[in-house]
């Protein structure tokens, strides 16, 4: 069955429609991806703030200690 003219017009219509909404999504998407890769550089340079601070705490106790066992001890989130 063959489309009418305003029929057509209609679906080419919608069709750029939707593109122009795909654009926008992955432009959002994008933009979220950037604020969380942003949280995570904050988070990993805490993390190694607090790693210093372990480390250097143990050292004036005494105790020799391997950071990625204490970190397995803190945490059992996986590694990214």
């Amino acid at each position: 069955m063959a489309l009418n003219t305003d029929q057509e017009a209609l679906y080419r219509k919608t069709m750029q429609e939707v593109r122009k909404q795909l654009a926008a999504l992955d432009a959002q998407i994008e933009k979220e991806l950037q604020l969380v890769r942003e949280k995570l550089a904050a988070l990993q340079e805490q993390k190694k703030t607090y790693k210093l601070v372990l480390e250097g705490t143990a050292k004036l106790l005494g105790l020799e200690m391997e950071l990625e066992e204490e970190e397995e001890k803190i945490t059992d989130m996986p590694k990214v």
